[in-house]
């Protein structure tokens, strides 16, 4: 049995599959693998694509899921971290 760990930051999405007795990370990866941009058309603005952030989440998962060869069912939880002061409405 396995986590899930998703950590969003504003220079990429992280994403961790751990194992559920010792801990132990089996894989990790980032996505995408160079930094995510950053939309800033206004002083003290900064803004992110949320529906990017959706595709780059599942496609960061369907690659740890392959690189690991690890079944989704054998997933038992999804631990999320998020941006300190990101806000999606």
């Amino acid at each position: 049995m396995y986590y899930l760990g998703i950590d969003l930051g504003s220079s990429s999405l992280k994403i961790a599959l751990v194992e559920q007795k010792t801990g132990v990370a089996i894989a990790q990866l980032k996505e995408p693998e160079e930094e995510l941009d950053i939309l800033s058309l206004h002083e003290h603005w900064a803004e992110q694509d949320p529906e990017y952030w959706w595709e780059l989440c599942c496609r960061g998962i369907q690659r740890i899921l392959a690189k690991t060869e690890i079944n989704s069912t054998d997933i038992k939880g999804i631990g999320i971290a998020y941006q300190m002061h990101g806000l999606v409405t």
